[in-house]
């Protein structure tokens, strides 16, 4: 038995290495040379599938054959010195007989050739268990829903004689005559309202591999608006189901300094709501770039093109001539910086300049419409969304003749902006975290509207006039902000918190207000007051907020509104 004890050992691993190994041949093995030794037998099957290297197989043949001879030797000998012992069939001269060998033995020679054999399958994924093929690991799912509960406050004292038209329904939709006996549709400036609104959202990163990846996600949302994905309860009636929009989808490449991205995507600048609402996504292409000068500056530049507006390929539908295309565009360029101060306090600063190409409206040429259907050359200038408080002028050189009257009936009209809009904005935030695990920030905003000229504008606005909507223009180009913030920097954990209070002054003309905040005042522009609220962790995924939003008109009729909201939050 000694003499044979390594051979024994060696067929033992090898047919516990076959019996494993079978997990992953799907087909049986094709013919193989044979041997009157069953240990060579078992190591050329090895190699036949893959589990032996022919070098290691080499090796271990010499090493089976030379205990083989001295196996043979020994029975020899033992044969020599005991001729009376009984006969037994004569072996082979490659044969090897095996007697015993103990279980504790061969269950721990078994338990080690099965944990190696697994690794190998799990790593190369061909038998693991529970094994997942390779490209779920490439996908990152995400997503998030949040219910709020929502109070809109009217005072008394609001103007409702008819001081707030809703233009962007008129914009929408046919054009009002305003000549007509009816009121064009307006906001609600004098009824308190309530309402309970669902957001969710559900989205994947794919990575692509060699620096490129994809993201697309999937939000609710009651209609097109860009500047919000929520859905009122109750709105479409009867327990109707909801809309579900195509809120992101783009392709990125990335470096360690740089990054492209197409597509629609988040914001690629540092910027507040009151420029850019957070939902808002951005279509188009942007880059960003980011360096390093020494140990405590990071500097930092972004610059994208953005088609805000795209001409219908028929517009207008109704005429064989087409007219011109009136697309827009939004091109932008920031530059800023990060930078560590000192330990536990830091900054960052930014500069940025929004062109808005061609989204001011245009007068028309003369044409006299004699139904809502007939269109003017320029009716596409038009916003194709708006919330409340850019100035607007009438789009339409509507020729007064003997079929409409001479000007007093069938003036359909549709309205554009006032003033173009290149936008200056510079922005900045202050973090402290010497009171750790609690950060202060105060952080700033102001923008500006060069293209403002207000002698421009006061010549044909029609709105953001003064008391009563008939005294003199009175929009600005101007606004700013600041917010002071205190408590964890995220909600991570159960118990962190945060509570936030801050200023807006945001005049009527400073930005365009289809993309502003959605919320401080109902949503846009020549708005002014105040933010207060808080946000308190119920565990690692879930969170409440409460808010209280109060603003007041600038210029033109009076205008207070304020909003109570409360937010349950889920992420996962």
């Amino acid at each position: 038995m000694p003499a044979c004890h390594r051979a024994c050992q060696i067929t033992l691993v090898i047919a516990s290495l076959l019996l494993v190994g079978s997990a992953a041949a799907a087909d049986a093995p094709a013919p193989i040379p044979r041997s009157q030794n069953l240990t060579i037998n078992l190591i050329r099957r090895l190699v036949q599938r893959g589990v032996l290297s022919q070098a290691d197989a080499d090796d271990l043949m010499k090493l089976a054959e030379q205990d083989t001879a001295a196996a043979q030797a020994g029975a020899a000998a033992t044969s020599a010195a005991n001729p009376t012992a009984p006969a037994t069939t004569p072996a082979n001269d490659d044969t090897v007989r095996v007697t015993y060998v103990p279980q504790f033995v061969r269950n721990q020679i078994r338990d080690e050739v099965k944990q190696e054999v697994l690794a190998q399958a799990r790593d190369e994924r061909w038998a693991a268990p529970r094994s997942f093929p390779e490209w779920v690991s490439r996908y990152t799912l995400f997503g998030d829903i949040r219910l709020r509960g929502e109070a809109l406050f009217y005072p008394a004292g609001n103007d409702n004689t008819g001081a707030f038209p809703n233009f962007n329904a008129i914009n929408t939709g046919s054009p009002f005559d305003v000549t007509g006996t009816v009121f064009s549709p307006q906001n609600n400036v004098d009824r308190d309202r309530q309402r309970e609104r669902l957001r969710a959202r559900f989205g994947a990163d794919i990575d692509l591999g060699e620096g490129y990846t994809a993201g697309a996600r999937i939000a609710t949302g009651e209609n097109s608006s860009p500047v919000t994905t929520n859905q009122s309860f109750g709105a479409s009636g009867g327990f109707g189901k909801y809309a579900i929009w195509l809120d992101r989808a783009f392709l990125k490449y990335r470096t360690a300094n740089w990054s492209v991205s197409a597509g629609r995507f988040d914001s690629p600048f540092f910027a507040s709501q009151m420029v850019f609402d957070e939902d808002l996504g951005f279509d188009g292409v942007a880059g960003q770039m980011k360096f390093s000068r020494g140990e405590n500056l990071k500097p930092f530049a972004t610059v994208g093109a953005f088609p805000v507006f795209n001409s219908a390929l028929n517009f207008s539908s109704i005429q064989p001539a087409k007219f011109k295309s009136q697309d827009k565009w939004l091109l932008g360029g920031q530059v800023g910086t990060d930078w560590q101060i000192k330990p536990g306090l830091s900054a960052k600063v930014a500069a940025a300049y929004y062109y808005f190409d061609n989204v001011e409206g245009k007068l028309s040429s003369p044409f006299t419409p004699v139904t809502a259907q007939d269109n003017g050359d320029t009716d596409e200038t038009r916003p194709a969304f708006a919330q409340t408080g850019n100035t607007y002028f009438p789009l339409r050189n509507i020729v007064p003749n003997v079929l409409n009257n001479f000007g007093t009936i069938n003036q359909f009209q549709y309205f554009g902006l006032a003033t173009p809009f290149y936008e200056l904005v510079l922005n900045g935030r202050v973090d402290y975290s010497g009171f750790e695990p609690m950060l202060v920030s105060l952080s700033g905003e102001w923008v500006n509207n060069l293209a403002f000229h207000r002698g421009a504008v006061r010549r044909k606005a029609v709105n953001n006039l003064g008391p009563g909507g008939a005294g003199d223009f009175a929009g600005g180009n101007n606004g700013w902000n600041l917010e002071f913030r205190v408590g964890s920097a995220a909600l991570t954990q159960r118990g962190d918190w945060n509570a936030s209070l801050g200023y807006r002054y945001l005049e009527s003309d400073a930005v365009v207000d289809g993309f502003t905040d959605s919320d401080f005042g109902n949503g846009g522009t020549n708005l002014e007051g105040f933010m207060l609220g808080g946000s308190y962790a119920l565990s690692q995924r879930t969170w409440v907020s409460l808010r209280w939003l109060s603003a007041s008109s600038i210029a033109g009729p009076r205008y207070k509104n304020d909003i109570l909201m409360f937010d349950f939050n889920g992420k996962f």
